[in-house]
């Protein structure tokens, strides 16, 4: 069965982003692919440490065994799609969803790029504006490992600050849906 895995950056319990995954997942599994949601903001994780371990164990894991990374990492390698989603802070990604990028992305790279053709997006929520530049950061690492990149019909957006309010937002919403309708369709086409 075809799965998609999302790692949500926001460190709030109720979140804007993880409502804006929701309604991915909701069209997702009307497609019949599971969905499973991980929440990485708030968590302690740190950033790589170049200690190059990885690139000498080759095992698919981070020499950093004191957080969830190494789950984490496991639940990317058995993923057909990958979302990445992240509320704006000073027009980028939380620093939780940065040090998963950064160790996500060397390890892969350590271990023959297990990311290699796996469908990835990302997903922003935003109060104003810098999200395009948070978009970028996660979308770096789908581009930098050989990842395939799902759009919709505009950026991966919503716009919120308070819980719920990019419910409120009828073309972020029917983008979420259009970006879900998409990454079904790849999927079904390349697994």
């Amino acid at each position: 069965m075809l799965k998609v895995v999302a790692f949500n950056g926001s460190p709030r319990k109720k979140n804007n982003t993880g409502l804006l995954i929701g309604e991915i997942f909701r069209v997702l599994e009307a497609e019949g692919i599971q969905t499973e949601m991980i929440q990485i903001g708030g968590k302690n994780i740190r950033g790589c440490q170049g200690c190059e371990k990885c690139r000498e164990l080759k095992n698919n894991t981070c020499s950093m065994k004191n957080d969830i990374m190494n789950d984490c990492i496991a639940k990317a390698i058995e993923a057909d799609g990958i979302i990445l989603g992240s509320p704006t802070y000073f027009t980028d990604v939380t620093s939780e969803m940065k040090a998963f990028i950064d160790r996500l992305g060397y390890v892969s790279s350590a271990n023959g790029g297990f990311l290699k053709r796996k469908a990835g997006a990302a997903v922003m929520a935003v109060r104003r504006a810098g999200s395009i530049h948070a978009f970028d950061s996660m979308n770096h690492l789908f581009l930098i490992s050989g990842m395939i990149v799902v759009g919709a019909t505009y950026w991966n957006l919503g716009i919120g600050r308070n819980y719920g309010e990019v419910l409120e937002d009828k073309e972020g919403m029917r983008n979420m849906q259009a970006l879900g309708e998409n990454m079904a369709w790849l999927l079904k086409k390349i697994c």
